[in-house]
Parts: structure tokens; sequence; C-alpha cells
């Protein structure tokens, strides 16, 4: 079946927007200091927090790449595994929690300067900037791909309004506003998923018709992946969530302990409903658009459901998407303000000062994510470039501060000085050799070198003994 545009979905886009802007409008009268910009006044209840945490973790990157690509290009059973690492990932946040929300930190930059020095703050500010310059170039497209779907435009049109609506909606009120939509979009989603996934099962013929129609590796295990290249994709996400400073700005800005524990198993619950749900809508497009670009899957299925079912799974989809981009944009600018700007820029920077130079950053980090977008050929590939930048130059040297008293400050710098040079050589230099994805060799890497430097600098120092 060719992908025909339907116009009237557009509508649904129209109205989400509007709301969103509305409430971003509200939300921005409410802040009055950079801890309302950047963390919400640390107020957020347990259901706006579950809400916020939901929609920043599943974005474009399950919308446009993530499950809905996997399911698409390899099947039913490695979109499926896909899910076990957030599942993972959430329950270690659960368990380190409350000692996030100790540290008090801004960033993720700031709490790796508490165990290792100033050196560590800038590195790993740099690497996260890197990385969600990238995640958020993608949030961008695949907003490009939702209006591609309703009115035929281009995409790179379409990325180019998605890049206004993220950069603009990330500005206006920072966490305080982007909390608030998320907890509605995140809550969308789940509701358009649950009523969508019965409906395209029907209009696909049934799984019978679905994989009489799809390759048959679709149906095996790894979906014509060896294991090292599944596990490829797999790892990025895992390492990603392990270490993700939007995850801990959220839970640091949490009412309290109580707050933080209830949504992180909201939050659980909610992937165990979203991600399968993603997983077979993607699979049955795969039967019906066998030759779309896989990071259409998902949204093409909008175009052949009743206009009702498939308007809301649309809304949800770049709810998604817009939620996820805000929160990326404005996490990395508040890194460039706080780790960059006020330590070595102008120190004595009012708090009004910190407060427009992060609204600043916003655009100028926004519009250097729609360029970047143009250099990768798919979602998937830039999704685990990112992650993997992230995972591995960040999430070793993170998780060493709450899981080790042992680990050095020459080691938290090494780690991530080689987690990042190896994911570099491998996908830009060797250009990915065997099509394995870059998380295989550079956490590996990182995380030896955490080991092996801390292990040298004992001994050091026990012989200066």
């Amino acid at each position: 079946m060719e992908l025909q545009q339907e116009p009237t979905l557009l509508w649904f886009i129209a109205i989400y927007a509007i709301i969103m802007v509305i409430i971003g409008m509200v939300m921005s009268k409410k802040v009055s200091n950079s801890e309302d910009f950047v963390l919400a006044g640390k107020s957020l209840g347990p259901f706006v927090l579950m809400g916020t945490l939901l929609a920043t973790w599943t974005g474009s990157g399950s919308i446009s790449g993530g499950e809905t690509s996997m399911a698409f290009q390899y099947g039913v059973i490695p979109a499926l595994l896909l899910m076990l690492p957030t599942l993972v990932g959430i329950i270690v946040l659960y368990i380190i929690a409350p000692k996030i929300r100790a540290f008090g930190k801004y960033t993720v930059s700031g709490i790796l300067e508490e165990k290792y020095g100033k050196a560590a703050r800038n590195v790993a500010s740099i690497i996260i900037i890197l990385a969600y310059v990238g995640i958020v170039s993608y949030q961008m497209k695949g907003f490009g791909f939702i209006l591609n779907i309703t009115t035929g435009m281009s995409v790179q049109t379409g990325t180019f309004i998605g890049a206004i609506l993220i950069i603009f909606l990330a500005m206006i009120g920072g966490l305080r506003s982007v909390s608030q939509t998320d907890a509605i979009s995140g809550f969308l989603m789940v509701g358009g998923l649950i009523i969508t996934v019965p409906t395209m099962w029907v209009i696909a013929g049934g799984w019978g018709e679905i994989v009489s129609n799809v390759p048959a590796s679709h149906m095996t295990f790894t979906g014509g992946l060896t294991p090292i290249q599944l596990l490829g994709y797999l790892l990025p996400s895992l390492f990603l969530l392990l270490g993700d400073q939007n995850m801990y700005q959220r839970i640091a800005s949490s009412k309290n302990d109580a707050s933080s524990k209830k949504a992180q198993i909201g939050w659980l619950i909610a992937m165990l409903v979203i991600s399968p749900s993603i997983t077979f809508i993607a699979f049955a497009s795969r039967s019906i658009f066998p030759d779309i670009d896989p990071g259409m899957a998902l949204m093409a299925t909008t175009t052949v459901m009743p206009i009702a079912i498939g308007g809301i799974l649309l809304a949800a989809a770049a709810s998604f998407i817009i939620t996820t981009g805000n929160s990326f944009l404005l996490s990395a600018a508040t890194n460039v303000t706080f780790d960059l700007y006020a330590s070595y820029v102008k120190p004595q920077a009012s708090d009004k000062e910190k407060l427009n130079i992060t609204k600043a950053f916003i655009v100028i980090l926004g519009i250097m994510s729609f360029i970047l977008i143009s250099y990768f050929p798919t979602v998937l590939s830039v999704q685990m470039y990112a992650y993997t930048v992230y995972g591995a130059g960040v999430t070793p040297a993170v998780l060493a501060v709450f899981f080790s008293k042992r680990v050095t400050a020459k080691a938290g710098i090494y780690s991530m000085v080689a987690g990042v040079s190896s994911t570099l050589i491998w996908e830009v230099i060797l250009s990915k050799p065997y099509e394995i994805n870059s998380v295989v060799v550079a956490v590996p890497i990182a995380t030896l070198v955490l080991m092996i430097v801390t292990l040298i600098s004992h001994r050091n120092s026990h012989a200066l003994t």
C-alpha cells in the first residue's frame, strides 16, 4: 500500500500545539529565578513527575527510532528486547534516587565535580552538550515526519517547523512549563496506544496476514542481526538512562523521596504498556507500508485508521517528540550556563543573568541541533551515536559516584575521555566496522580505564607511603 497524506490529521497536531503554547505561557509567569526554570522549584508531585519522566524518555527515540525502527527493520523480538534496558535503568535509578536528591545539583557535571574535581565537571559538560544536541536533532526530524505524513510537505521543512516549536517551548518557561506539558503528553500517549493497538491489528488483517507480508528474518530472535550487533542496539539506551542528566534533574525536582519513588514506579508500569504497543504497531506497519522510511512506521499507520483514533495517536506522538526535545535542549543549555559560563566567563553573574543566558543558549543549541540532523541518514543512526557518546563518556564515571568509594579523580576523568574518544574513533574514523554500534567497544573501554587507573592510583599511593 502506498502512503497517502491525510491533511485532516493536521488539526489534531495544531490543537495540541496551541494547548502546549498556552500552558507554556501561563507557567512562564511562575518562573522567578533559575531554580524555578531548571528544577521547577523542586515542587513536582508524583503525578506530574511520572508524566515528565515518561515523556522525556519516550520521545522520537521511540516514535521514530528505537522500538519503531527496530520492529520495522528487524522484527518483533529485537524491538521487544529494546524495552529491557529501559526497565533495568529505571530500577537502578529507583535505588539511587535518594542520593541524587541529596546532591541537589543542577547538572550531572556538578555531581561529578563533587567526586572528581573541576576538570571532570568541564569534560562532562562538553560530552553532555555534544550528546544532547544530537538527541534534540532527531526530535526535530521526528516532527518533520509527522508534517510530511499529514500535509505532504518535505521532511526538511517539517523539521524546521519542529525546531521552532521545540526551541520556543523550551525557552519560554523551562522545567516549570515543560513538566506540565510532559505530564499531559505522557498520559495522552498511553491512552492513544491502548486504543491504537487493537485497531491496527484489525486493519492489518491479523497476525497471520502481517507475518506473511514481512521478511522471514523478522520472525527470528535476532531479526538477521548477529548477537553482537543486537547488543550494540540494546546497550546505548541502558547507559544513557543510567546517567541521563534529564532524569537526574527531574528526580531532584521532586517534592520529596516519596514522590520520587511513586513516580518511578508509575513510569516503569507505563513503559510496560508503551514499548510493546509501539513495537506491535510498527511491525504491523511493516506489513502495510514496506517501502517507507523506518522512522515513519508508527506515524504512517495513522493514515489508515479512523480519523479520531489516528489523530489521537499522531497528537500523542507529536507531544512526546516535542516534550523530549524541550527537555534535552533545556538540559544542555543548563550545562553551558552553570558549568561553563558561570564558572569561567562570569563567576559573579546574577541569578537573572544566568536565567537569560540559559534562554539564549537554548536558541543557539537548538540551531546547532537543526543543522546536525542533516548529516545522519536515519533517526536510528543518530540515536545510537548520541546515546553512546553520553553512555560511554559519562555513565561509568557517574555510577562510580554512587557505588564506589575507591574510584579516584584521575580515573573518572580518564574514563570519560576514553569513552568519548573510542566512540568517535569507531563511528567517524573507522566508519563503524562490521555494522556494529560503538557502544560494544566504547563502554567496556571506559569501564576498564576507570578500573585500571583506580588500581594504579591506589598502588602508587601505597608505594609512596
